[in-house]
Parts: C-alpha cells; structure tokens; sequence
C-alpha cells in the first residue's frame, strides 16, 4: 500500500483569462473525483462567470485579495483570510483589485467543469 504521494508536477489548467490554475490532486491529475487540490493566481481585473456548483469550495487567500458574490452579498478575502462556501450556492468570482490574487482552492468532491455549472 503507497503511504503517501508527492506531487512534483500538477495538471496546469489550459485558460483563455489570464488565470493560473496549477491542480495538483483531482480530477485532471490522478483521476480522483472526491477532492481536488489547486494552486491558483488571478490577474488583476479578472472575473469568471456565476455558477451554483455540486461541490463545497475552500479557499485560502495566499497573497493580494479577491472578491466573492455570494447569493448577491459581496465578501472580500485578504491574505491570511479563508472561506468555505457550501454546495449548490449561486457564487461569483473576480479580482477587481490592482494587484494578483494567489490562493489555494479545495473542492469536495473534486472540481469539474461540468459540476460547476457556470452561467454563459
């Protein structure tokens, strides 16, 4: 039985928005769908679309902040600061701020495009 994994060389996340997503354990990494682990790093300026995900999400805020829209209720997470939002809540995530955002992001079960159900 392997006792534990190092993981050397995540999943990087292919993106069109400027945001670095580096998953080290889930899904696009080893195939596990109860969690995924991710390094992410958001530009200033940016912002995904509105979803109401299958999953809880955990994120702690490394460097710099980001704004969360929770069920229409704006929350601003700085450095040190953590969340967890519950599944099949309506979220929206950006860095409106000028400088980058660096966090770390724990889905459970893992993320898919698919269970976050992000609006067009």
């Amino acid at each position: 039985m392997k006792k534990y994994t190092i993981q050397k060389s995540p999943f990087i996340v292919p993106t069109n928005d400027g945001k670095s997503i580096k998953e080290h354990f889930g899904q696009a990494t080893d195939g596990n769908s109860k969690i995924s682990v991710a390094h992410m790093i958001a530009p200033p300026g940016w912002s995904e679309p509105q979803q109401r995900p299958e999953f809880e999400e955990y994120t702690l805020i490394l460097k710099g902040k980001k704004e969360f829209t929770i069920d229409g209720k704006k929350v601003i997470l700085n450095a040190g600061e953590s969340i967890k939002i519950e599944k099949h809540v309506t979220v929206k995530y950006a860095n409106p701020f000028d400088q980058p955002c660096e966090y770390i992001a724990i889905c459970l079960p893992a993320f898919t495009i698919e269970k976050a159900h992000r609006e067009d």
